[in-house]
Order: C-alpha cells, then structure tokens, then sequence
C-alpha cells in the first residue's frame, strides 16, 4: 500500500504546509510497502547488473532506473533506453548528447554503460545514489496526483540552483528553462505569460522570458534563482498566479510589442 501526501489546501498556503511536514510525509511516503519492494529488489539485484541489455530486460530495475530521472514514461521504450545508455555520453555524437530533453544525458552518465568498462552500478554507493533519488522523484509524483502545482514547485526547486549555478551563459541557461516542460511552465505563469506563448518560435520566447523576468524579480539572468529566497519568491508568485488560474498580466498588446522589440533585434519578421 503507497502513502498518499496530505495537501488539505492549494496555493502557497499549501506549499508552506507541504514544507511544514515534508519530513514527516516523506519517510511515510518511503515506509510505504509498495516503495520498499521496488528499492529492496534494486538494491539487491543492481550490482550484478553490466550491460545495459541486462537493466532493459528486467522490468523492474528499469522502472527503478527511469524513475529516479523522471523518465517513468519511457519504460516500454526499451530498444531506445538501451540505446542511450550503450552509447554513454563521452562520445559527443552519442544520442544522450544530441536529445533535447537532459534527462536521459544524466540517466547515461549515471550508470556508465557506454563510458567505462565497468559500469557505476558495482559501486558500493550506486545503489543508495539511485533509490534516493528515485524516492525523491516518485514522491513528487504523489504530491503532483493531489495537486499539480506542488509538483511542479518541488521539481523547479530541485532543478532550478543546479541550472542557475551552472558556468553556461545566460541565454544557453534560458533555453534550458524554455526546453523543460516543468520549468517553463512555472516561469510562463509566474510572469503572467499567456499559454499562447508557448508556440512561438523559442528566440521569440526567449526575449520575451528575459524581458519578463526583468520586469518581474529585477534582473533577467537565471543564475539568481541560485538562491534560496530566490527561488522561493519564484514559487510563491507561480503559485498565487496558478491558484488564480493562471492570472497573465501582460496583454496581447505588451506581447506584440515584445515580439516587435525581439524581431527588430532578431532580424525576424513577424505578422501580427
């Protein structure tokens, strides 16, 4: 039987609840049997593990394996997973590399399958290394089943400092945000951002996020939100905004002019 996280109101008052007994919530959340099972078998089962054919084939280390990187989805891709973890992530043609979505880069350089001839899974740590974060990961998704939102802050406030401190320019990390369902999400409604932006071309998208954010928090670089306050600022007005169902503050008018300003920039046409 798995815990389901106790969330009695949206919004940020919510949040701060969720905060208040996130300890408590999640070790029931771990206790519970259905969660124990999957780690008791990963644990005992993953050090004899070598190739990435041996982890595809055994559905249940797979579920463990994909879940700790938010790749739950994946687990009838198997020719696919196997393929991104043969091909590792030392090759800068591997697929790993080449894949939008960084997910499955972390998922390849994790296990090492393709980059060692021994792969990380005889380490002693690999297996408290993965299950912890598939039990961060799987709670997530628990929380997300009782409200959406609080999923999506818990996933921003684990991805967001990493991104923020990282030595890429601020537009790569931009890109990043724009390319990650969750975090551009979270920014598009903290800005107040019509949905509408969503299907604009992404340089578009980016001076319009950049712009927003400059308006919004004071500085356009993300490499603030490497910051507690930061970041926690950021989810409260997502959350407040989300609660108002979505609440965009800028109207079409301010986003045509935006697109104007970007295009000029750009060297792009626009027809509006």
């Amino acid at each position: 039987m798995s815990y389901t996280p106790v969330i009695p109101m949206g919004g940020y008052a919510g949040w701060k609840f969720l905060n208040r007994t996130m300890e408590k919530q999640q070790a029931a959340f771990t206790a519970s049997a259905q969660i124990q099972r999957n780690e008791d078998y990963f644990r005992d089962k993953i050090g004899s593990v070598t190739t990435a054919a041996e982890l595809v084939a055994d559905r249940r280390l797979l579920s463990v394996a994909l879940g700790a990187f938010g790749l739950d989805d994946d687990i009838n891709n198997r020719y696919f997973i196997r393929k991104v973890l043969d091909e590792g992530s030392l090759d800068g043609d591997a697929l790993a590399n080449k894949l939008a979505d960084k997910r499955y880069l972390a998922l390849t350089k994790a296990f090492g399958f393709g980059d060692f001839s021994t792969p990380r899974t005889v380490l002693s740590d690999f297996p408290d290394e993965i299950v912890a974060q598939y039990v961060e990961r799987q709670f997530e998704i628990a929380v997300g089943e009782a409200d959406s939102s609080m999923r999506l802050a818990l996933s921003l406030r684990r991805d967001l400092p990493e991104l923020a401190t990282q030595g890429s320019s601020e537009k790569t990390k931009w890109f990043t945000i724009i390319g990650s369902n969750a975090m551009s999400t979270v920014f598009r409604t903290a800005l107040g951002l019509p949905e509408s932006v969503s299907s604009l071309d992404v340089d578009q998208k980016l001076e319009i996020y950049r712009s927003r954010t400059q308006q919004v928090f004071g500085s356009s670089d993300p490499g603030q939100f490497a910051q507690p306050d930061r970041i926690e600022e950021l989810i409260k007005t997502y959350l407040l905004r989300a609660e108002l169902g979505g609440g965009a503050a800028v109207s079409s008018q301010s986003i045509a002019l935006q697109l104007l300003g970007a295009s000029a920039g750009l060297g792009l046409s626009i027809l509006l």
